[in-house]
């Protein structure tokens, strides 16, 4: 059962910028801490980002610091990710997730998934 949505990927070149969007499906997500994860092909899905269900704070992984940005849409149950100076290395399905354990890195913390979104980097 799909709880979360996400949208936004797509195909661009390398420098380019793309923006994500999730939202919920069934139920609202407002005091959750939300979060991206991505999985490239023949890899573990790995951590990209999370905020705060305030919106007060936020974690990002080493690889995407300075170029990424998560924050909420004024609904609380929707979450952006801005993704700027895009590289071939960030190509991946990228998933949208709610848990409520906090901005934490750890995929066993979150609870609801959406079935993602594919962003490809290449020229």
């Amino acid at each position: 059962q799909v709880q979360l949505v996400e949208s936004g990927g797509g195909l661009v070149q390398p420098g380019d910028s793309l923006r994500l969007f999730c939202a919920p499906s069934r139920r609202t997500f407002g005091s959750y801490a939300m979060a991206w994860f991505r999985q490239a092909p023949g890899k573990e899905r790995e951590f990209v980002a999370a905020v705060s269900w305030s919106s007060t704070n936020t974690y990002y992984s080493d690889s995407v610091k300075g170029r990424f940005t998560i924050s909420r849409g004024n609904a609380k149950n929707t979450v952006y990710l801005q993704m700027n100076s895009l590289e071939p290395e960030d190509t991946a399905i990228y998933y949208c997730a709610a848990g409520v354990t906090g901005i934490v890195p750890g995929s066993s913390n979150y609870d609801y998934w959406g079935q993602g979104t594919q962003v490809t980097v290449s020229s």
